[in-house]
C-alpha cells in the first residue's frame, strides 16, 4: 500500500507490485490441458481472478463491508468490465485479440439486463483474464494494473 495517507488511491505500479505478491503459485497446466479448457472455462476462471483483484483495490481505506461490496459490485459488472476492456484494446497483443474473440464467440444465452454486445465484450474480458492467469500471470497483472478505477 502507498505510505502516504492522503493518498488513497492505489498507483498502477503499486498495484502491479502488490497484487504480484500474492499470486497464488499454482502447477502450470500442461500445454495439452490448456488447449482442452473451453472459452467458458476460462471466463469462469477469469472472472474469479478479476473480482479477487478488484476486491484487492478497494480493501483501503478501511470501510464497511457493505461498502467494499458495494464498490466491488460496481466495478465487476457486465458494463464496467466492457469499459474495462475498451481501455486495455490498445495494449492487447494479436495473441491475446485471438483469445478475447474466442470468448465473445463463446458467449452463450441471452442475458437479461443487459445487452448481448456488452455481455459478449464482459465474457471476453473474463476469457482472457482466466487464459492469462494460466499463461502469463506477469502479463496480466501488467494489464489489470491499467485499469482506470475510480478511488476507493
Amino acid at each position: 500500500m502507498n505510505a502516504h495517507s492522503d493518498d488513497a488511491h492505489l498507483h498502477s505500479d503499486d498495484r502491479l507490485d502488490e497484487w504480484s505478491l500474492i499470486a497464488l503459485p499454482l502447477p502450470p497446466l500442461a500445454t495439452g490441458q490448456l488447449q482442452q479448457l473451453s472459452p467458458a472455462a476460462l471466463a469462469y476462471l477469469g472472472d474469479a481472478v478479476y473480482e479477487l483483484f478488484i476486491r484487492q483495490c478497494y480493501l483501503a481505506p478501511p470501510k464497511r463491508l457493505q461498502t467494499y461490496h458495494d464498490q466491488v459490485v460496481a466495478q465487476v459488472r457486465a458494463e464496467s468490465q466492457a469499459q474495462h476492456l475498451q481501455s486495455l484494446l490498445p495494449l492487447l497483443t494479436s495473441a491475446e485479440l485471438d483469445i478475447l474473440k474466442r470468448g465473445r464467440n463463446a458467449a452463450s444465452g441471452r442475458p437479461r439486463r443487459i445487452d448481448l454486445e456488452t455481455y459478449r465484450q464482459a465474457t471476453s474480458l473474463e476469457t482472457l483474464t482466466g487464459y492469462l492467469y494460466l499463461t502469463d500471470p506477469q502479463r496480466l497483472f501488467q494489464l489489470l494494473a491499467q485499469l482506470e478505477l475510480p478511488p476507493p
